[in-house]
């Protein structure tokens, strides 16, 4: 099944995620924003991007990757590593970087070709075998959420079930319609001749969704989508922006100014044109 925007949907929604999969945390508690960018001059897009706030310049940017398929062509580790030095190249951060490199299962890793054996044992590169984490005590519903890709159709449901009630306890009502939304787009993956309506009872979701208070979560999570696309939409109004105000004679400095814009996003955008 090709599950790798799932991960990303699930990273999006807790970036920690990645974090508590290498056992590490964030460092100093500093939100990591999940993001999408791509590499202009070949036009790859990096799927999995860890970045942290523009401030924490001592904080390391993390690329994320995740193989959810058998690789035929054995290109994951020199399209990953291909795409992170071009992507360092691009955007020219001040920050360092490591690479996060998920496999569902180890049968999926077609070995480190031997001109990148260097990383082998680099603290800059790391991978991950779902198939082979063990659950611990306390993992986070995020962790738990993975490990359930990974579980076989026979003792998935099971599973899925505790963490149903696990994210039941949630206080936050509109973290909770999240993940159970997760949950439940993991089962479409691993039983995609079901319906909706038949994953919601296997899941024991459908009492729960009549719920006011899942009721109220879903309309906010509604609203919530709409305003970040108004958002998006402003914001790359602004951007089209620059390239004219430029043309104008107006400085740099003073488009980001006008326009309520990051300095360095403006800059970027001078870069590619």
């Amino acid at each position: 099944m090709q599950t790798d925007s799932l991960f990303y949907e699930i990273f999006q929604t807790d970036p920690d995620i990645v974090f508590e999969l290498i056992g590490k945390q964030s460092a100093r508690n500093t939100t990591y924003t999940f993001a999408s960018l791509e590499v202009k001059q070949t036009s790859f897009r990096m799927d999995g991007i860890l970045l942290p706030p523009i401030y924490a310049t001592d904080l390391p940017i993390v690329f994320v990757e995740v193989q959810g398929y058998k690789d035929t062509k054995k290109v994951v580790y020199s399209s990953l590593f291909s795409e992170i030095f071009l992507y360092l190249h691009d955007y020219q951060p001040v920050n360092d970087w490591c690479a996060v490199l998920i496999f569902i299962k180890r049968s999926l890793d077609p070995r480190l070709p031997i001109q990148y054996e260097d990383f082998a044992d680099s603290p800059r590169f790391i991978r991950i075998y779902l198939d082979e984490l063990e659950a611990k005590p306390n993992q986070s519903l995020g962790l738990s959420l993975l490990q359930l890709i990974s579980l076989r159709k026979e003792i998935a449901t099971e599973s899925a079930r505790e963490l149903v009630k696990r994210t039941r306890q949630l206080q936050d009502a509109e973290k909770q319609r999240k993940f159970i939304q997760l949950i439940e787009t993991v089962f479409v993956y691993k039983f995609p001749n079901l319906g909706r309506e038949e994953i919601e009872a296997m899941l024991g979701l459908s009492e729960l969704k009549q719920t006011r208070v899942y009721q109220e979560a879903f309309e906010e999570g509604k609203e919530e989508g709409k305003e970040e696309g108004q958002q998006a939409g402003e914001l790359r109004g602004k951007l089209a922006a620059v390239p004219l105000l430029l043309q104008a004679g107006i400085s740099v400095e003073q488009i980001a100014e006008q326009l309520s814009l990051d300095l360095e996003t403006v800059r970027q955008v001078v870069r590619e044109q």
